[in-house]
């Protein structure tokens, strides 16, 4: 009996890590949506600034985090989230929604799909 009680604590454990894990750094208040992107795309960009969590699809968005708020990878001597030394650094990326990174625009230009 106990053996069952820790084989399924152990699955709840697991599937509450999963459900958990994801973004992490969201937009910021910096980042707007280019002029003629589809209205999908519009209408994806404002649900999550407005604070909806990115789920199902994303795209790696290079370029369009703060200093500090990126999800990973932000170049040499750095190794994960919110490691980036500089807002909008080309070579750290924040999970967007699928299809809206290269919409995004920041006061350094526009995201990009590779850092």
């Amino acid at each position: 009996m106990k053996k069952v009680n820790l084989t399924k604590a152990l699955l709840i454990g697991a599937s509450a890590a999963v459900l958990s894990a994801g973004a992490v750094a969201g937009p910021n208040s910096q980042l707007t949506v280019a002029e003629g992107a589809s209205a999908k795309v519009q209408e994806q960009f404002k649900g999550w600034v407005a604070g909806d969590k990115v789920r199902g699809r994303k795209d790696k968005c290079f370029g369009i985090a703060l200093a500090g708020e990126n999800d990973c990878k932000a170049g040499a001597g750095t190794s994960c989230e919110g490691t980036s030394t500089t807002d909008f650094q080309a070579n750290a990326w924040t999970y967007a929604p699928k299809g809206v990174c290269e919409s995004v625009v920041t006061p350094n230009g526009k995201g990009s799909l590779e850092g």
